[in-house]
């Protein structure tokens, strides 16, 4: 494989506005082009719109929906593509022939090619359900991107399963950071007038973002999906205020080591990019770890507790 150049992208949507969202892709993906990209990373749901799904009635979110890859935001995709010779990938929500709802990533290839990943975690409205599949793609390029959304990240096991199916990237859209959590010491709400205050005391709103309910929040983890599997990692997010809560950005990209590449502290709209280097993956420290993996010792994982919980139960009850 040659080295690549990937972009990560961070923006604040506006809710049920797909015109405008795709226009501010379309953007950065000429912003790309300039640079040589070859794959960029857009946030989750960042076309329909995020939070506001949660307030919505099904057939409300059913209007909102569109199938995959025929869908005119799939096809719009897909031309930017095409065009610009880059791998462009962002988030919707996706009506599957099944008539279910569902949290998509939708990745659109200069090939032709369409892949899409459906969240495995689904949350944000009781009437999406999640998705079964894990998802790893080659690109054009020859490289081999997993994808997983979000909360699929927080699961050790999505990802572990991702690098042995084989991917060189891991692509984590998200729509985090300044949530309510039940946990102590993580995460938390963050005044969306902060946010709105930027321009007049932008260095309140940066301290939040940076702080435990942004960056250090996803510094005690997220690096480690990089470093123990093997993998390059392309975090995107959202930034700035989603209904009533506030997106942190911190888009960054990580070594397979789990060092930070490319990365931005804007509290505004933002793309980072990197260039990859092929020859240091089969060097890093994860691929060697899981060749010493021993399989046999790992059957518990797959044994129920118990106590398991639905995605949407797992993040709003009080259990």
């Amino acid at each position: 494989m040659k080295d690549i150049r990937v972009a990560s992208i961070q923006f604040n949507h506006r809710p049920n506005d797909k015109r405008y969202n795709l226009g501010v892709i379309s953007q950065f993906v000429q912003q790309a082009k300039t640079n040589n990209v070859d794959l960029m990373v857009f946030p989750e749901m960042c076309i329909s719109g995020y939070w506001h799904v949660s307030k919505l009635t099904k057939p409300e979110i059913e209007n909102l929906a569109e199938l995959v890859p025929e869908g005119p935001s799939s096809q719009k995709l897909l031309a930017l593509s095409m065009d610009s010779g880059i791998s462009i990938g962002a988030g919707l929500v996706e009506l599957g022939k099944d008539g279910k709802l569902y949290n998509t990533f939708v990745l659109a290839m200069p090939n032709g090619e369409v892949a899409k990943h459906r969240k495995l975690h689904t949350f944000v409205s009781k009437h999406m359900d999640s998705g079964h599949d894990y998802t790893v793609v080659e690109l054009p390029c020859g490289w081999r991107a997993g994808i997983l959304i979000c909360w699929d990240n927080n699961l050790v096991e999505n990802v572990r399963i991702t690098a042995l199916k084989g991917a060189d990237i891991l692509i984590a859209p998200h729509q985090t950071g300044g949530t309510n959590s039940r946990s102590p010491n993580a995460l938390g709400r963050i005044d969306p007038q902060l946010w709105h205050d930027r321009q007049t005391n932008p260095e309140l709103i940066r301290a939040e973002m940076q702080g435990k309910k942004g960056k250090e929040w996803l510094m005690r983890w997220l690096p480690s999906r990089a470093h123990d599997n093997g993998m390059y990692l392309i975090f995107s997010n959202g930034v700035g205020v989603d209904v009533d809560e506030v997106r942190t950005g911190n888009a960054m990209i990580l070594s397979p080591y789990g060092e930070i590449i490319s990365e931005t502290d804007s509290v505004e709209d933002d793309m980072v990019i990197a260039t990859l280097s092929a020859e240091q993956l089969d060097k890093c420290t994860g691929r060697r770890w899981i060749r010493g993996r021993r399989p046999d010792l790992y059957h518990p994982l797959t044994q129920p507790l118990g106590h398991e919980l639905s995605p949407h139960e797992a993040r709003f009850s009080t259990k």
